[in-house]
């Protein structure tokens, strides 16, 4: 197969990661100044939490295919 047997699940756990770590830090630090004037001043906290859950979810998913 291209680029490995394992790439869905490599895949998985990057995305997964990727999106609970960036919500976090978004809701931990937002930036100090908006780039745009439509810009939000910080994270919408209800929806970054469920964008973390899933993040979260998926990276588990991840790396429990891969270590099955």
């Amino acid at each position: 197969m291209f680029l490995g047997e394992d790439l869905l699940a490599w895949l998985v756990l990057a995305l997964g990661s990727a999106m609970a770590v960036g919500n976090g830090l978004a809701l931990i630090r937002p930036p100090d100044n908006p780039r745009r004037d439509d810009a939000l001043d910080k994270a919408p906290k209800a929806r970054s939490a469920a964008s973390i859950v899933v993040g979260v979810i998926a990276a588990i998913w991840g790396l429990a295919t891969l270590v099955s």
